[in-house]
């Protein structure tokens, strides 16, 4: 008998009641008609700052200016980015003075292993995840052995 007088004790009444919660819709309504007005615009400006920013992070992290961004999106563009920078890179060793023939030949035929691995890339775009995660391995692989053959070759 006890017990269920201190339980009864304890008891607190409950924060939000129906009343409350009018009180607090009415004055939402009030604020909300005098404050989104004025904060709309700051609200605006700093999404596309933070749109902006992170952008910007995104760009550099790939290695690519803001601009060319919208080419190197999905899931493979990352690797995409980086297989036009071992093209780039096979076209500097191909026409840098002092290359020698076999600089060219070996240029001309990895730059078809990246043609072959920039097909790769787009056709396990399709793919399920574990399939397309496995390929996306093995292209950074090999295309980790092309960036590593051409500092060598250039002198880096």
């Amino acid at each position: 008998m006890a017990l269920r007088k201190k339980a009864a004790d304890d008891e607190k009444p409950p924060r939000i009641t129906p009343g409350k919660a009018k009180n607090a819709v009415a004055v939402a309504k009030i604020l909300g008609a005098a404050v989104i007005p004025v904060v709309t615009p700051y609200l605006t400006k700093t999404a596309g700052t933070v749109r902006d920013r992170w952008d910007l992070m995104k760009a550099r992290r790939l290695g690519i200016g803001i601009d060319e961004l919208p080419t190197y999106s999905g899931r493979g563009g990352g690797l995409h980015a980086r297989l036009a920078g071992a093209a780039a890179a096979l076209t500097e060793l191909r026409n840098k003075p002092g290359a020698t023939a076999g600089d060219a030949s070996w240029a001309d035929a990895t730059e078809t292993k990246v043609r072959q691995l920039t097909a790769a890339v787009r056709a396990s775009e399709r793919m399920p995840g574990p399939r397309h995660r496995a390929a996306h391995k093995a292209v950074a692989a090999e295309l980790d052995q092309i960036e590593e053959g051409v500092l060598h070759r250039l002198g880096v």
